[in-house]
Protein backbone atom coordinates (compact mmCIF):
# COMPACT_ATOMS: atom_id res chain seq x y z
CA UNK A 1 0.00 0.00 0.00
CA UNK A 2 1.30 3.44 -0.88
CA UNK A 3 1.47 5.72 2.14
CA UNK A 4 1.42 9.50 2.26
CA UNK A 5 5.17 9.85 2.54
CA UNK A 6 6.79 7.38 0.16
CA UNK A 7 5.73 5.01 -2.55
CA UNK A 8 7.72 2.18 -4.12
CA UNK A 9 6.90 0.66 -7.52
CA UNK A 10 6.65 -3.11 -7.61
CA UNK A 11 9.87 -4.99 -8.20
CA UNK A 12 9.05 -6.30 -11.65
CA UNK A 13 9.60 -2.87 -13.24
CA UNK A 14 13.36 -3.56 -13.17
CA UNK A 15 13.03 -6.99 -14.84
CA UNK A 16 10.81 -5.32 -17.45
CA UNK A 17 13.93 -4.10 -19.24
CA UNK A 18 15.69 -7.43 -19.05
CA UNK A 19 13.70 -9.40 -21.65
CA UNK A 20 12.65 -8.52 -25.17
CA UNK A 21 9.51 -10.62 -25.66
CA UNK A 22 7.03 -10.03 -28.51
CA UNK A 23 7.14 -6.83 -30.52
CA UNK A 24 4.92 -4.24 -28.82
CA UNK A 25 4.72 -0.47 -28.37
CA UNK A 26 3.67 -0.52 -24.70
CA UNK A 27 4.01 -2.93 -21.82
CA UNK A 28 1.96 -3.25 -18.59
CA UNK A 29 3.67 -2.53 -15.28
CA UNK A 30 2.31 -2.98 -11.78
CA UNK A 31 2.50 0.29 -9.87
CA UNK A 32 1.73 1.60 -6.40
CA UNK A 33 0.06 5.01 -6.55
CA UNK A 34 -1.05 7.39 -3.82
CA UNK A 35 -4.68 7.06 -2.67
CA UNK A 36 -6.44 10.36 -1.95
CA UNK A 37 -7.23 9.42 1.66
CA UNK A 38 -3.54 9.01 2.45
CA UNK A 39 -2.72 12.23 0.62
CA UNK A 40 -5.41 14.12 2.53
CA UNK A 41 -4.51 12.98 6.06
CA UNK A 42 -2.79 15.76 8.06
CA UNK A 43 -1.39 13.13 10.45
CA UNK A 44 0.24 11.23 7.57
CA UNK A 45 -1.55 7.93 8.18
CA UNK A 46 -1.31 5.09 5.67
CA UNK A 47 -5.09 4.75 5.77
CA UNK A 48 -5.46 2.37 2.86
CA UNK A 49 -3.01 -0.09 4.43
CA UNK A 50 -4.72 -0.29 7.81
CA UNK A 51 -8.15 -0.49 6.20
CA UNK A 52 -6.93 -3.54 4.27
CA UNK A 53 -5.82 -5.19 7.52
CA UNK A 54 -9.17 -4.35 9.14
CA UNK A 55 -11.08 -5.79 6.19
CA UNK A 56 -9.22 -9.08 6.60
CA UNK A 57 -9.90 -9.14 10.35
CA UNK A 58 -6.27 -8.48 11.27
CA UNK A 59 -7.26 -5.93 13.88
CA UNK A 60 -4.03 -5.67 15.84
CA UNK A 61 -2.02 -5.42 12.63
CA UNK A 62 -4.39 -2.65 11.49
CA UNK A 63 -3.96 -0.77 14.77
CA UNK A 64 -0.18 -1.10 14.68
CA UNK A 65 -0.08 0.14 11.09
CA UNK A 66 -2.22 3.12 12.14
CA UNK A 67 -0.22 4.05 15.25
CA UNK A 68 3.02 3.94 13.33
CA UNK A 69 1.97 7.44 12.27
CA UNK A 70 -0.63 8.53 14.83
CA UNK A 71 -0.65 7.24 18.42
CA UNK A 72 -4.21 8.35 19.15
CA UNK A 73 -6.61 6.14 17.18
CA UNK A 74 -9.46 6.24 19.70
CA UNK A 75 -9.17 10.04 20.05
CA UNK A 76 -8.98 10.76 16.33
CA UNK A 77 -11.82 8.39 15.59
CA UNK A 78 -13.92 10.78 17.66
CA UNK A 79 -12.63 14.31 17.13
CA UNK A 80 -10.94 14.41 13.71
CA UNK A 81 -12.93 16.21 11.02
CA UNK A 82 -11.76 13.46 8.64
CA UNK A 83 -10.54 15.38 5.57
CA UNK A 84 -9.60 11.92 4.28
CA UNK A 85 -13.29 11.22 3.76
CA UNK A 86 -13.87 14.51 1.95
CA UNK A 87 -11.43 13.42 -0.78
CA UNK A 88 -12.39 9.71 -0.77
CA UNK A 89 -13.01 8.55 -4.34
CA UNK A 90 -15.96 6.50 -3.15
CA UNK A 91 -17.92 9.76 -2.75
CA UNK A 92 -18.36 9.68 -6.53
CA UNK A 93 -19.75 6.15 -6.43
CA UNK A 94 -22.13 6.27 -3.45
CA UNK A 95 -20.68 7.67 -0.22
CA UNK A 96 -17.25 8.00 1.40
CA UNK A 97 -15.77 5.18 3.42
CA UNK A 98 -16.41 6.06 7.08
CA UNK A 99 -12.70 5.99 7.85
CA UNK A 100 -13.02 7.71 11.21
CA UNK A 101 -15.50 5.14 12.52
CA UNK A 102 -13.16 2.25 11.67
CA UNK A 103 -10.29 4.18 13.27
CA UNK A 104 -12.37 4.59 16.42
CA UNK A 105 -13.24 0.88 16.41
CA UNK A 106 -9.55 -0.04 16.27
CA UNK A 107 -8.66 2.49 18.97
CA UNK A 108 -11.38 1.23 21.30
CA UNK A 109 -10.41 -2.39 20.63
CA UNK A 110 -6.80 -1.57 21.53
CA UNK A 111 -7.99 -0.08 24.83
CA UNK A 112 -10.21 -3.09 25.53
CA UNK A 113 -7.45 -5.61 24.82
CA UNK A 114 -4.62 -3.66 26.42
CA UNK A 115 -2.43 -3.39 23.33
CA UNK A 116 0.75 -1.45 24.10
CA UNK A 117 3.27 0.31 21.91
CA UNK A 118 6.47 -1.49 21.07
CA UNK A 119 9.20 -0.69 23.62
CA UNK A 120 11.71 1.95 22.48
CA UNK A 121 15.05 0.82 21.07
CA UNK A 122 18.34 1.37 22.88
CA UNK A 123 18.64 4.92 24.19
CA UNK A 124 20.56 7.44 22.10
CA UNK A 125 21.64 9.53 25.08
CA UNK A 126 19.90 12.62 23.72
CA UNK A 127 17.37 14.50 25.87
CA UNK A 128 14.48 16.48 24.39
CA UNK A 129 12.20 18.93 26.21
CA UNK A 130 8.63 19.23 24.93
CA UNK A 131 6.69 22.26 26.15
CA UNK A 132 2.97 21.55 26.05
CA UNK A 133 1.13 18.27 26.63
CA UNK A 134 -1.46 18.84 23.92
CA UNK A 135 -1.83 16.72 20.76
CA UNK A 136 1.25 18.13 19.03
CA UNK A 137 3.54 17.80 22.05
CA UNK A 138 2.33 14.30 22.88
CA UNK A 139 2.72 13.21 19.24
CA UNK A 140 6.27 14.56 19.08
CA UNK A 141 7.14 12.87 22.37
CA UNK A 142 5.81 9.54 21.10
CA UNK A 143 7.75 9.65 17.84
CA UNK A 144 10.93 10.83 19.57
CA UNK A 145 10.66 8.04 22.15
CA UNK A 146 10.25 5.49 19.36
CA UNK A 147 13.60 6.71 18.04
CA UNK A 148 15.28 6.09 21.40
CA UNK A 149 15.47 9.65 22.75
CA UNK A 150 14.71 10.57 26.37
CA UNK A 151 11.73 12.92 26.41
CA UNK A 152 10.17 15.09 29.09
CA UNK A 153 6.93 17.03 28.58
CA UNK A 154 6.23 20.04 30.77
CA UNK A 155 2.74 21.53 30.81
CA UNK A 156 0.99 24.26 32.79
CA UNK A 157 -2.27 22.32 33.06
CA UNK A 158 -3.36 20.09 35.91
CA UNK A 159 -3.53 17.12 33.54
CA UNK A 160 -2.08 16.25 30.11
CA UNK A 161 -4.04 16.65 26.89
CA UNK A 162 -4.13 20.39 26.36
CA UNK A 163 -7.24 21.49 24.49
CA UNK A 164 -8.26 17.83 24.12
CA UNK A 165 -8.83 17.86 27.88
CA UNK A 166 -9.86 21.46 28.48
CA UNK A 167 -11.41 22.50 25.18
CA UNK A 168 -13.21 19.48 23.71
CA UNK A 169 -16.32 18.62 25.76
CA UNK A 170 -16.75 15.12 27.16
CA UNK A 171 -19.78 14.41 24.97
CA UNK A 172 -17.31 14.35 22.07
CA UNK A 173 -14.26 12.94 23.86
CA UNK A 174 -14.78 10.99 27.10
CA UNK A 175 -11.89 11.55 29.48
CA UNK A 176 -11.22 7.85 30.05
CA UNK A 177 -10.48 7.54 26.32
CA UNK A 178 -8.08 10.49 26.50
CA UNK A 179 -6.40 9.17 29.64
CA UNK A 180 -5.87 5.70 28.21
CA UNK A 181 -4.17 6.96 25.07
CA UNK A 182 -2.00 9.49 26.91
CA UNK A 183 -0.98 6.86 29.47
CA UNK A 184 0.10 4.54 26.67
CA UNK A 185 2.58 7.20 25.51
CA UNK A 186 3.82 7.73 29.07
CA UNK A 187 4.36 3.97 29.40
CA UNK A 188 7.07 4.23 26.75
CA UNK A 189 9.16 6.14 29.27
CA UNK A 190 8.02 9.64 28.35
CA UNK A 191 8.02 11.77 31.50
CA UNK A 192 4.99 14.08 31.78
CA UNK A 193 5.25 16.92 34.31
CA UNK A 194 2.03 18.88 34.83
CA UNK A 195 1.34 22.08 36.80
CA UNK A 196 4.66 23.36 35.46
CA UNK A 197 4.48 26.67 33.60
CA UNK A 198 7.53 27.48 31.50
CA UNK A 199 8.27 31.19 31.83
CA UNK A 200 11.86 31.25 30.55
CA UNK A 201 12.51 28.61 27.89
CA UNK A 202 16.24 29.26 27.63
CA UNK A 203 16.67 28.69 31.37
CA UNK A 204 14.54 25.51 31.33
CA UNK A 205 16.54 24.10 28.44
CA UNK A 206 19.93 24.89 29.91
CA UNK A 207 19.18 23.89 33.50
CA UNK A 208 17.66 20.59 32.37
CA UNK A 209 20.53 19.74 30.04
CA UNK A 210 18.23 19.25 27.06
CA UNK A 211 19.76 18.83 23.61
CA UNK A 212 16.68 19.99 21.71
CA UNK A 213 13.29 21.55 22.40
CA UNK A 214 9.87 21.26 20.78
CA UNK A 215 7.40 24.00 21.72
CA UNK A 216 3.75 23.03 21.30
CA UNK A 217 1.75 25.29 23.59
CA UNK A 218 -1.89 25.60 22.53
CA UNK A 219 -3.64 28.84 21.64
CA UNK A 220 -5.23 29.48 25.03
CA UNK A 221 -5.44 33.29 25.02
CA UNK A 222 -8.89 34.51 24.03
CA UNK A 223 -9.18 37.31 21.50
CA UNK A 224 -11.14 40.23 22.89
CA UNK A 225 -13.34 42.98 21.54
CA UNK A 226 -14.73 45.96 23.41
CA UNK A 227 -18.48 45.68 23.90
CA UNK A 228 -20.32 48.17 26.13
CA UNK A 229 -21.66 46.17 29.07
CA UNK A 230 -23.25 46.76 32.44
CA UNK A 231 -22.95 44.69 35.59
CA UNK A 232 -26.38 43.08 35.21
CA UNK A 233 -25.16 40.18 33.04
CA UNK A 234 -22.28 37.73 32.99
CA UNK A 235 -19.65 38.01 30.24
CA UNK A 236 -16.91 35.40 29.79
CA UNK A 237 -14.66 34.04 27.07
CA UNK A 238 -15.40 30.63 25.57
CA UNK A 239 -11.99 29.12 26.34
CA UNK A 240 -12.30 29.90 30.05
CA UNK A 241 -15.91 28.71 30.05
CA UNK A 242 -15.08 25.35 28.46
CA UNK A 243 -12.02 24.91 30.68
CA UNK A 244 -14.04 25.52 33.85
CA UNK A 245 -16.69 23.00 32.83
CA UNK A 246 -14.03 20.44 31.87
CA UNK A 247 -12.48 20.95 35.31
CA UNK A 248 -15.76 19.97 36.98
CA UNK A 249 -17.20 23.41 37.68
CA UNK A 250 -20.78 24.40 36.86
CA UNK A 251 -20.84 28.11 35.99
CA UNK A 252 -24.10 29.94 36.63
CA UNK A 253 -25.23 31.09 33.20
CA UNK A 254 -28.97 31.69 33.53
CA UNK A 255 -31.74 30.64 31.17
CA UNK A 256 -30.69 32.62 28.09
CA UNK A 257 -27.14 32.37 26.71
CA UNK A 258 -25.70 34.18 23.71
CA UNK A 259 -22.43 33.08 22.11
CA UNK A 260 -20.58 35.56 19.90
CA UNK A 261 -18.52 33.87 17.17
CA UNK A 262 -18.79 31.33 14.36
CA UNK A 263 -16.08 28.75 14.95
CA UNK A 264 -16.09 25.25 16.42
CA UNK A 265 -15.43 26.70 19.87
CA UNK A 266 -18.60 28.79 19.59
CA UNK A 267 -20.60 25.68 18.70
CA UNK A 268 -19.15 23.76 21.64
CA UNK A 269 -19.84 26.65 24.04
CA UNK A 270 -23.49 26.81 22.97
CA UNK A 271 -23.93 23.03 23.20
CA UNK A 272 -22.33 22.98 26.66
CA UNK A 273 -24.62 25.83 27.76
CA UNK A 274 -27.64 23.73 26.77
CA UNK A 275 -26.31 20.86 28.89
CA UNK A 276 -25.86 23.19 31.84
CA UNK A 277 -29.55 24.03 31.74
CA UNK A 278 -29.85 27.02 29.41
CA UNK A 279 -33.35 26.99 27.96
CA UNK A 280 -32.22 29.09 25.05
CA UNK A 281 -28.79 29.29 23.42
CA UNK A 282 -28.19 31.53 20.42
CA UNK A 283 -25.03 32.00 18.38
CA UNK A 284 -24.45 35.44 16.90
CA UNK A 285 -22.17 35.51 13.85
CA UNK A 286 -21.34 38.48 11.63
CA UNK A 287 -21.07 36.54 8.37
CA UNK A 288 -23.15 33.90 6.54
CA UNK A 289 -23.33 30.14 7.09
CA UNK A 290 -21.09 29.53 4.08
CA UNK A 291 -18.45 31.89 5.51
CA UNK A 292 -18.36 30.50 9.05
CA UNK A 293 -15.10 28.85 10.15
CA UNK A 294 -16.94 26.09 12.08
CA UNK A 295 -17.11 22.70 10.42
CA UNK A 296 -20.57 22.11 8.96
CA UNK A 297 -21.22 19.02 11.09
CA UNK A 298 -20.52 21.01 14.26
CA UNK A 299 -23.14 23.61 13.31
CA UNK A 300 -25.61 20.89 12.35
CA UNK A 301 -25.17 19.12 15.69
CA UNK A 302 -25.64 22.39 17.55
CA UNK A 303 -28.87 23.12 15.69
CA UNK A 304 -30.16 19.59 16.33
CA UNK A 305 -29.72 20.28 20.04
CA UNK A 306 -31.83 23.43 19.90
CA UNK A 307 -29.10 26.04 19.40
CA UNK A 308 -30.22 28.91 17.20
CA UNK A 309 -27.73 30.62 14.88
CA UNK A 310 -28.27 34.24 13.90
CA UNK A 311 -26.29 34.95 10.74
CA UNK A 312 -25.17 38.41 9.64
CA UNK A 313 -25.40 39.89 13.12
CA UNK A 314 -22.82 41.58 15.33
CA UNK A 315 -23.09 42.30 19.06
CA UNK A 316 -22.98 46.03 19.83
CA UNK A 317 -23.98 46.14 23.52
CA UNK A 318 -24.69 43.83 26.45
CA UNK A 319 -27.02 44.87 29.20
CA UNK A 320 -28.19 41.63 30.81
CA UNK A 321 -30.72 40.18 30.45
CA UNK A 322 -30.47 41.50 26.86
CA UNK A 323 -27.93 42.06 24.10
CA UNK A 324 -28.22 44.49 21.24
CA UNK A 325 -27.14 43.24 17.81
CA UNK A 326 -26.74 45.12 14.55
CA UNK A 327 -27.95 43.52 11.32
CA UNK A 328 -25.20 43.17 8.71
CA UNK A 329 -25.33 42.74 4.96
CA UNK A 330 -22.76 41.63 2.42
CA UNK A 331 -21.21 44.20 0.10
CA UNK A 332 -20.25 43.51 -3.50
CA UNK A 333 -17.00 41.84 -2.41
CA UNK A 334 -18.80 39.51 0.01
CA UNK A 335 -17.69 41.36 3.14
CA UNK A 336 -20.20 42.13 5.92
CA UNK A 337 -21.06 45.76 6.49
CA UNK A 338 -23.34 47.40 9.08
CA UNK A 339 -26.84 48.52 8.13
CA UNK A 340 -27.77 50.73 11.08
CA UNK A 341 -30.67 48.40 11.93
CA UNK A 342 -30.70 46.79 15.38
CA UNK A 343 -32.37 43.95 17.22
CA UNK A 344 -32.62 42.98 20.88
CA UNK A 345 -32.11 39.38 22.07
CA UNK A 346 -32.54 37.84 25.52
CA UNK A 347 -29.19 36.99 27.16
CA UNK A 348 -28.34 36.45 30.82
CA UNK A 349 -24.80 35.47 29.79
CA UNK A 350 -22.66 36.49 26.82
CA UNK A 351 -19.88 34.07 25.88
CA UNK A 352 -17.16 35.49 23.62
CA UNK A 353 -15.84 32.96 21.09
CA UNK A 354 -13.88 35.17 18.69
CA UNK A 355 -10.80 32.98 18.43
CA UNK A 356 -7.63 32.34 20.39
CA UNK A 357 -4.13 33.77 20.29
CA UNK A 358 -0.83 31.99 20.81
CA UNK A 359 1.04 32.44 24.07
CA UNK A 360 4.71 32.77 23.10
CA UNK A 361 6.24 35.43 25.38
CA UNK A 362 8.26 32.76 27.26
CA UNK A 363 10.31 32.17 24.08
CA UNK A 364 11.60 35.72 23.80
CA UNK A 365 14.69 34.92 25.87
CA UNK A 366 15.93 32.69 23.05
CA UNK A 367 18.23 34.35 20.49
CA UNK A 368 17.10 34.27 16.87
CA UNK A 369 13.43 33.40 17.45
CA UNK A 370 11.09 35.56 15.35
CA UNK A 371 7.36 36.04 15.70
CA UNK A 372 4.39 36.88 13.50
CA UNK A 373 2.10 39.77 14.40
CA UNK A 374 -0.39 37.39 16.05
CA UNK A 375 2.29 35.97 18.37
CA UNK A 376 2.82 32.74 16.43
CA UNK A 377 6.41 31.66 15.79
CA UNK A 378 8.29 31.78 12.49
CA UNK A 379 9.70 28.37 11.57
CA UNK A 380 11.51 26.80 8.64
CA UNK A 381 10.21 23.90 6.56
CA UNK A 382 11.69 21.61 9.22
CA UNK A 383 9.67 23.45 11.93
CA UNK A 384 12.88 24.78 13.48
CA UNK A 385 12.83 28.34 14.79
CA UNK A 386 15.65 30.82 14.29
CA UNK A 387 17.31 29.37 17.40
CA UNK A 388 19.18 26.15 16.49
CA UNK A 389 17.70 23.08 18.15
CA UNK A 390 14.43 24.77 19.11
CA UNK A 391 11.43 23.62 17.08
CA UNK A 392 7.77 24.66 17.23
CA UNK A 393 4.47 23.28 15.93
CA UNK A 394 0.75 22.96 16.50
CA UNK A 395 -0.95 26.20 17.49
CA UNK A 396 2.47 27.84 17.87
CA UNK A 397 2.81 28.18 14.09
CA UNK A 398 0.38 29.44 11.42
CA UNK A 399 -1.85 26.51 10.49
CA UNK A 400 -5.36 25.11 10.79
CA UNK A 401 -5.94 24.56 14.49
CA UNK A 402 -7.21 21.00 14.72
CA UNK A 403 -6.08 17.97 16.70
CA UNK A 404 -5.09 16.11 13.53
CA UNK A 405 -2.97 18.93 12.12
CA UNK A 406 -1.27 19.26 15.51
CA UNK A 407 -0.49 15.53 15.64
CA UNK A 408 0.94 15.74 12.13
CA UNK A 409 3.18 18.62 13.22
CA UNK A 410 4.42 16.55 16.15
CA UNK A 411 5.32 13.65 13.88
CA UNK A 412 7.07 15.92 11.38
CA UNK A 413 8.97 17.78 14.10
CA UNK A 414 10.13 14.53 15.69
CA UNK A 415 11.63 13.41 12.40
CA UNK A 416 13.53 16.67 11.97
CA UNK A 417 14.60 16.82 15.63
CA UNK A 418 15.95 13.28 15.37
CA UNK A 419 17.86 14.18 12.20
CA UNK A 420 19.23 17.37 13.80
CA UNK A 421 20.43 15.46 16.85
CA UNK A 422 22.15 12.88 14.67
CA UNK A 423 23.64 15.46 12.30
CA UNK A 424 21.72 14.20 9.28
CA UNK A 425 18.91 15.43 7.03
CA UNK A 426 15.39 14.10 6.56
CA UNK A 427 15.14 12.79 3.02
CA UNK A 428 11.74 12.02 1.60
CA UNK A 429 11.35 10.31 -1.78
CA UNK A 430 9.01 11.99 -4.25
CA UNK A 431 5.34 11.09 -3.98
CA UNK A 432 3.57 9.27 -6.76
CA UNK A 433 0.53 10.95 -8.35
CA UNK A 434 -2.74 10.77 -6.44
CA UNK A 435 -5.29 8.49 -8.05
CA UNK A 436 -8.47 10.28 -9.16
CA UNK A 437 -11.89 8.72 -9.55
CA UNK A 438 -11.82 8.89 -13.36
CA UNK A 439 -8.69 6.68 -13.39
CA UNK A 440 -10.56 3.77 -11.78
CA UNK A 441 -12.45 0.97 -13.59
CA UNK A 442 -15.03 0.04 -11.02
CA UNK A 443 -16.52 -3.12 -12.53
CA UNK A 444 -15.53 -4.99 -9.38
CA UNK A 445 -17.40 -2.82 -6.87
CA UNK A 446 -21.13 -2.52 -6.32
CA UNK A 447 -23.07 0.22 -4.58
CA UNK A 448 -23.00 -0.26 -0.81
CA UNK A 449 -24.48 2.00 1.84
CA UNK A 450 -22.22 3.49 4.49
CA UNK A 451 -22.64 2.02 7.97
CA UNK A 452 -23.80 4.80 10.28
CA UNK A 453 -22.66 5.11 13.88
CA UNK A 454 -25.44 5.13 16.49
CA UNK A 455 -26.23 8.51 18.06
CA UNK A 456 -28.24 9.73 21.04
CA UNK A 457 -31.47 11.50 20.18
CA UNK A 458 -31.40 15.30 20.28
CA UNK A 459 -33.72 15.36 23.29
CA UNK A 460 -31.51 12.93 25.22
CA UNK A 461 -28.22 14.64 24.37
CA UNK A 462 -28.83 17.89 26.23
CA UNK A 463 -29.77 16.09 29.45
CA UNK A 464 -26.16 15.09 30.22
CA UNK A 465 -22.58 15.07 28.99
CA UNK A 466 -22.84 11.44 27.85
CA UNK A 467 -21.00 10.67 24.62
CA UNK A 468 -23.27 11.51 21.69
CA UNK A 469 -21.87 9.19 19.01
CA UNK A 470 -21.39 5.46 19.52
CA UNK A 471 -19.03 2.99 17.86
CA UNK A 472 -19.41 0.32 15.20
CA UNK A 473 -19.73 -3.39 15.95
CA UNK A 474 -16.91 -5.68 14.71
CA UNK A 475 -19.12 -6.79 11.80
CA UNK A 476 -19.97 -3.20 10.86
CA UNK A 477 -16.32 -2.13 11.08
CA UNK A 478 -15.23 -4.99 8.79
CA UNK A 479 -18.00 -4.13 6.34
CA UNK A 480 -17.08 -0.43 6.33
CA UNK A 481 -13.36 -1.10 5.92
CA UNK A 482 -14.22 -3.42 3.05
CA UNK A 483 -15.86 -0.54 1.17
CA UNK A 484 -12.38 0.87 0.49
CA UNK A 485 -11.68 0.92 -3.26
CA UNK A 486 -7.92 0.36 -2.76
CA UNK A 487 -7.31 3.24 -5.17
CA UNK A 488 -4.04 2.88 -7.06
CA UNK A 489 -2.85 -0.27 -5.29
CA UNK A 490 -3.29 -3.94 -6.16
CA UNK A 491 -5.50 -5.91 -3.77
CA UNK A 492 -5.24 -9.21 -5.65
CA UNK A 493 -8.70 -9.41 -7.20
CA UNK A 494 -7.29 -11.73 -9.95
CA UNK A 495 -8.88 -9.57 -12.65
CA UNK A 496 -5.65 -9.23 -14.60
CA UNK A 497 -4.97 -12.93 -14.19
CA UNK A 498 -8.31 -13.89 -15.68
CA UNK A 499 -8.35 -11.26 -18.42
CA UNK A 500 -4.92 -11.87 -20.00
CA UNK A 501 -5.38 -13.76 -23.31
CA UNK A 502 -1.71 -14.86 -23.33
CA UNK A 503 -1.49 -16.16 -19.75
CA UNK A 504 1.30 -13.63 -19.23
CA UNK A 505 0.21 -12.78 -15.68
CA UNK A 506 1.90 -14.90 -13.03
CA UNK A 507 0.32 -15.10 -9.57
CA UNK A 508 3.00 -15.06 -6.85
CA UNK A 509 0.89 -16.16 -3.89
CA UNK A 510 -1.32 -14.46 -1.32
CA UNK A 511 0.15 -11.14 -0.30
CA UNK A 512 2.81 -11.29 -3.05
CA UNK A 513 0.62 -10.01 -5.90
CA UNK A 514 1.66 -10.83 -9.52
CA UNK A 515 4.31 -10.31 -12.15
CA UNK A 516 4.24 -10.12 -15.94
CA UNK A 517 5.93 -12.60 -18.23
CA UNK A 518 7.17 -10.23 -20.91
CA UNK A 519 8.28 -13.12 -23.11
CA UNK A 520 4.60 -13.85 -23.82
CA UNK A 521 2.92 -10.47 -23.15
CA UNK A 522 1.78 -8.77 -26.38
CA UNK A 523 1.06 -5.39 -24.76
CA UNK A 524 -2.64 -5.54 -25.63
CA UNK A 525 -3.53 -3.59 -22.46
CA UNK A 526 -6.53 -5.70 -21.48
CA UNK A 527 -5.12 -6.12 -17.97
CA UNK A 528 -4.81 -2.36 -17.46
CA UNK A 529 -8.26 -1.70 -18.93
CA UNK A 530 -9.98 -4.03 -16.51
CA UNK A 531 -7.90 -3.36 -13.37
CA UNK A 532 -10.52 -1.81 -11.09
CA UNK A 533 -8.12 0.29 -9.04
CA UNK A 534 -5.54 1.49 -11.60
CA UNK A 535 -2.76 -0.65 -10.15
CA UNK A 536 -1.51 -1.35 -13.70
CA UNK A 537 -0.18 1.29 -16.08
CA UNK A 538 0.94 0.95 -19.69
CA UNK A 539 4.43 2.33 -20.32
CA UNK A 540 6.21 2.84 -23.67
CA UNK A 541 8.39 -0.09 -24.57
CA UNK A 542 11.99 0.68 -23.52
CA UNK A 543 14.41 1.14 -26.34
Amino acid sequence: MADSADVTPLADLSDAHASAGPVREHRPVYVDLLPPCNAGCPAGENIQAWLAHATAGRHEAAWRQLVADNPFAAIHGRVCYHPCETVCNRVNLDSAVSIHSVERFLGDLARERGWAFEPPPARTGHRVLVVGAGPSGLSAAYHLARRGHEVEIRDAGAGPGGMMRYGIPTYRLPRDVLDDEVNRVAAMGVRVTCDHRVDDLAAERDEGGFDAVFVAVGAHLAKRVDIPARDAGVMMDAVSFLRSVASGEKPVIGCHVAVYGGGDTAMDAARVARRLGAEDAVIVYRRTRDQMPAHAEEAQDAEREGVRINWLRTVTAFDGPEIQVEIMELDDSGQPRPTGRFETLAADTLIMALGQKTESAFMRTLPGVEFHADGSVRVSESLMTGCPGVFAGGDMVPSERTVTVAVGHGKKAAGHIDAWLRGTQVERPPKHPTVTFDALHLWYFGDTAQRRQPELTAATRVQSFEEVVGGLSPEEAAYEAGRCLSCGNCFECDGCLGACPEAAVIKLGVGQRYRFDYDTCTGCGVCADQCPVHAIDMFPEPT
